[in-house]
């Protein structure tokens, strides 16, 4: 009975054993699935997208549970294999795979075999890392290291920019190493990837750069075959059942996770030095190590956050990303005036409460929308908050408002009336105009407040529209736009004049020469004289377009002159401007006097002495060329507050343009002489020629001559004049 009892015990565990058993097996095929089973290759260095899990040893991560979820909607199992080749186009050759992730498009094999892919399962955004407080130039002529394993990636980035330069590394730490070294300018990778990798405390001195970032699909890829072809229609069945919020809910819980683990290295670089005190101080080490991992638990949430840079609803840019971007356009473009706009909805609270919440969003969809489309580039917008939105626009007068006015906000006004509904939008905006003191300290929340306080200014007469904060800073940057915008087609239809400021000789009054200068005859705001356009040019570097345009006209003139028989000198004006824009300006010159048949004795370059103080060096290899080409070359307001003896040494001009003006401003009038007379008798014995301008009294005339200085200028004499006149008032020439 013993030995039966004994054999009913151990059959009736071999029969929970098997149960058991049988039970484990049913709950795995309920786990994996009853399909056909798909072996996919990933690549697990790309955490959190693809990396093994260091507990159960599983492949995992973003891209993982995304392939997977698809791929048991279009019935299969599937199975994780990390791939052995070096690039994902060497493992489309393997046969251990059916398919290979990631891919942004269809590549060709390594072994050039065609390939087709899957829809797109997710867009993954790829992000710029620079050194902290690196330069980052446009994208077309960018430096740009990226991983060896994103080599399909690499020739999408290629397509999009072309002008980009990319190096390939095979690892981060070597491509980390190139940036520091300064062998590229950024680091381009898949943002989550950079938010697993940058909390490694080495590289602490990277920073992501939020405003620099594109967007890469994120598909399977299998050699084009029938079968390859058959599996993709299966599987993008399944990708198709994936919602946008499956979606952000994966990627929200891996990037949340505290995946990187310190090694040793990290630990010494982070806390070498609390590590060598806690040999004495391991109480006081423990409470730091604390203090300072809750403090980079902090800084990776906020680098987290800077990647959050645009609003979910509307797809603008949230306030974060305006900020950044904001500051970053005044900090590169301070010669560019902007204007900060506020705007929101008046009646949005009614709009949400009797239409729904539904349709309110639908509306702001759609102002962002219209926005998108108007929007030049250069111009930024965001939504702030609920239907407040911000936009910092290129000041290009009213014009420009206008358009967008009727382009975007007469669209929103009439958003509901178009579609059926007795509801009209009110829109409420203030207009904030920059100042120079905002490229100087630039604080975008401060402007966005005096923008909202010419909002209030609207709201608070219940009527919609705009209101600037500062009309006089929008008035002159009005003129500022209206000259820049319309120098080309004045100088096409003639409305720059050339006159003729006649120079003399003090002692019989005989005009030995001319200055050139200009008038513009504008449309709308008459006749302009050069201080009221010649700053806003330089500011726009288009100085050079109107002195081109002078050169021609003088020329012009001096060759009619010539074949009338009187050969007259004139000089004109080379702006600081100019030296930059044309590093060959002997040469244009030199080409100009030939192709007007002209000696170069007719054409004098003056140049400022300004010019002259702040770059010596290039001023003295141009004087030097022009002159080895015959033109004399003048130093324009010598004496007008930048005087530098050791400058006048080194400079070899021809004749020096004494500013009068010394004379006239506040001092002692006697030591005024004395110093004039002094620098006329310097100059005379360093072998130079000397005129003066500014010549406006008859003392100031009889003066100059008993010091010796015949050759003047000024008004005493001859006010500037047209053409016509000045060609009546003299034709002798020395």
């Amino acid at each position: 009975m013993k030995r039966v009892s004994r054999l009913n015990r151990i059959l009736a565990i071999l029969q929970a054993v098997i149960l058991t058993c049988l039970f484990l097996f049913a709950s795995a095929s309920a786990e994996t699935g009853s399909g056909e089973v798909l072996t996919v290759g990933v690549p697990a260095d790309r955490c959190p997208v693809f990396y093994r899990d260091a507990e159960s040893g599983y492949i995992t991560g973003i891209g993982v549970d995304l392939m997977r979820f698809a791929a048991e909607k279009a019935g299969y199992t599937v199975s994780f294999r990390v791939i052995e080749e070096e690039t994902l186009p060497q493992a489309l050759d393997s046969d251990s795979y059916d398919l290979v992730l990631p891919f942004g498009s269809a590549v060709r094999s390594a072994s050039g075999r065609p390939t087709v892919v899957s829809d797109n399962l997710i867009r993954t955004p790829f992000t710029l890392v620079t050194k902290s407080g690196g330069y980052l130039p446009p994208w077309n002529s960018l430096h740009v290291g990226m991983l060896a394993s994103l080599k399909g990636g690499a020739e999408t980035v290629r397509e999009l920019y072309p002008g980009i330069k990319i190096v390939l590394y095979n690892s981060i730490e070597e491509a980390v190493q190139a940036l520091r070294k300064g062998e590229v300018d950024a680091l381009l990778h898949n943002s989550y990837v950079w938010s697993y990798v940058l909390q490694k405390p080495a590289y602490s001195d990277l920073s992501v750069q939020p405003s620099a970032m594109l967007s890469m699909d994120f598909r399977a890829g299998a050699p084009d075959t029938p079968a390859g072809r058959e599996m993709m229609d299966r599987l993008n069945g399944g990708i198709a059942e994936i919602t946008d919020t499956f979606r952000q809910a994966i990627v929200l819980d891996f990037t949340t996770r505290r995946l990187y683990r310190y090694d040793l290295s990290d630990y010494l670089s982070a806390y070498g030095l609390i590590i060598l005190l806690c040999v004495c101080l391991i109480v006081a080490v423990i409470l730091i190590v604390i203090e300072k991992q809750r403090t980079m638990k902090l800084e990776q949430e906020e680098k987290m956050r800077q990647l959050i840079d645009q609003d979910s609803l509307t797809g603008l840019l949230s306030l974060e990303g305006f900020l950044k971007q904001a500051e970053n356009m005044l900090r590169n473009h301070p010669e560019q005036p902007y204007v900060l706009v506020y705007a929101n909805i008046r009646n949005f609270k009614y709009i949400n409460d009797n239409l729904g919440k539904d349709r309110g969003d639908d509306l702001l969809r759609f102002w962002a929308e219209k926005s998108r489309e108007a929007l030049p580039d250069g111009d930024i917008i965001c939504r702030i908050a609920a239907d407040h939105f911000a936009m910092l626009s290129r000041a290009e007068g009213e014009a420009k408002l206008e358009r967008y006015d009727q382009h975007v906000i007469d669209a929103v006004r009439s958003y509901f009336t178009d579609r059926g509904r007795e509801v009209r939008v009110q829109i409420c905006g203030g207009i904030y105009v920059l100042t120079p003191d905002d490229y100087k300290d630039i604080n975008i929340y401060r402007m966005l407040d005096y923008a909202r306080m010419a909002e209030k200014k609207v709201r608070e007469t219940r009527r919609d529209g705009y209101e600037f904060y500062n009309p006089e800073q929008w008035d002159k940057g009005k003129q500022v736009a209206e000259i820049i915008n319309h120098l080309p087609a004045a100088i096409r239809d003639g409305n720059i004049h050339v006159w003729y400021q006649p120079q003399v000789n003090g002692e019989t009054g005989e005009i030995i020469g001319a200055e050139a200068l200009c008038r513009w005859d504008h449309d709308k705001l008459g006749w302009l004289y050069p201080p009221a356009f010649i700053e806003s040019l330089e500011e726009s570097g288009m100085i050079y377009d109107l002195d081109c345009y002078v050169w021609n006209r003088v020329c012009e003139d001096l060759h009619r002159w010539n074949e009338q028989g009187i050969h007259r000198s004139v000089s004109v004006n080379v702006s600081r401007c100019d030296l930059l824009k044309n590093r060959d300006l002997p040469g244009h010159f030199r080409d100009l006097v030939k192709a007007y048949d002209l000696t170069p004795d007719q054409l004098r370059i003056e140049i400022t002495e300004t010019a002259f103080v702040e770059n010596p060096a290039d001023l003295i290899s141009l004087t030097g060329k022009l002159q080895e080409y015959g033109f004399e070359v003048e130093m324009d307001d010598f004496g007008s507050g930048y005087s530098s003896l050791h400058m006048l040494k080194e400079v070899p001009v021809n004749r020096i343009k004494l500013d009068l003006h010394f004379l006239t401003e506040s001092g002692d009038s006697v030591r005024g002489r004395t110093i004039i007379s002094y620098m006329i008798r310097m100059v005379r014995d360093l072998g130079m020629k000397m005129i003066t301008e500014g010549v406006e009294t008859e003392e100031q005339a009889r003066f100059l001559r008993s010091k010796g200085c015949s050759e003047m200028q000024g008004f005493w004499f001859y006010k500037p004049m047209p053409v016509e006149d000045f060609e009546k008032a003299g034709t002798t020439e020395r």
